[in-house]
């Protein structure tokens, strides 16, 4: 059996980068050959990868990317489980590469998407399985969307944890920044009022009309409470309905207006919206990996 050295685990985990141990196995089970150790370890981490698919990943990133003609662009969320490695510069990369991806060869959705080849040649779904092997949790690219259009998109990203496409018409650049900061700031569902779900609204005016009742007045003026909490919650909800954060004392309508501009959609991604997570007891689950490692 040949000599496993230092030097030949170093070359291996910079190869790969992955831990000392995994390194060190992988060259003492194919007998110190490089090659067929890089291979044992890349065989591995889709093993490793369908593991780890079953843990909740509800950290992570959005990842965003506008052409330089500013007329298409996409928004990517790529989910990890733990802050710690949404902070990780290869994933940071990833997130903001499969970005670029979506925008230049137009995919539709994360099947599409996960089937792409990256700009070095790789395949997005073989390189995420070797990213899950490298940083040790669940990696996955949840959602995507890309926008093209004859006007212009504009983005904002608070953090990495929010991100916000925006597609308009007339006005400027800064224009676009500050709408797509107004969302990520007041969170709209839908640009105007007759783009609110119908069963949503229906929903809100039952809930309205119920509360009204119990003020014991008459039904005309019943009627009125509920439309006036009506218009109130289209207010709320839609962005030409919300006073700009920048100046609340317009509304984004009245904004838009006054710049000869037109909002045509956005998109707003939050990394982890409507992923449960799993509160767990620290202490319990590292003394369970002890009591496994016996």
């Amino acid at each position: 059996m040949a000599d496993i050295t230092a030097s030949m685990v170093k070359e291996l985990r910079d190869l790969t980068g992955l831990g000392m141990m995994e390194c060190k196995k992988a060259l003492t089970e194919t007998g110190g050959d490089m090659k067929a150790a890089e291979d044992l370890l890349r065989i591995k981490s889709g093993a490793k990868a369908s593991k780890a698919a079953g843990r909740i990943a509800a950290e992570g990133m959005v990842g965003a990317y506008i052409a330089t003609d500013g007329r298409s662009g996409a928004l990517v969320e790529v989910n990890c489980e733990t802050d710690f490695v949404a902070r990780n510069e290869d994933f940071i990369n990833f997130a903001r590469n499969l970005a670029q991806l979506v925008t230049t060869q137009n995919l539709t959705d994360t099947d599409a998407l996960a089937a792409a080849t990256l700009a070095n040649g790789e395949n997005v779904e073989e390189f995420r399985k070797a990213l899950v092997m490298k940083l040790g949790e669940n990696i996955s690219v949840r959602r995507c969307v890309r926008y093209a259009t004859q006007g212009r998109l504009a983005s904002y990203l608070h953090g990495s944890r929010i991100g916000v496409m925006i597609d308009y018409t007339g006005g400027d650049e800064t224009l676009g920044k500050d709408l797509a900061m107004h969302i990520a700031a007041s969170k709209p569902l839908c640009v105007s009022g007759e783009q609110v779900a119908p069963d949503l609204l229906a929903r809100e005016r039952l809930i309205y009309t119920a509360q009204a009742a119990e003020s014991g007045k008459p039904a005309d003026i019943v009627a009125k409470m509920v439309a006036g909490r009506v218009a109130k919650y289209l207010a709320e909800v839609t962005l030409l309905g919300q006073p700009f954060v920048k100046d609340p004392e317009q509304t984004v309508e009245k904004l838009l207006a006054a710049k000869s501009a037109k909002v045509s959609g956005f998109t707003m991604f939050v990394v982890g919206e409507g992923i449960e997570k799993k509160s767990c007891d620290f202490a319990a689950e590292v003394m369970a990996q002890v009591n496994q490692a016996k």
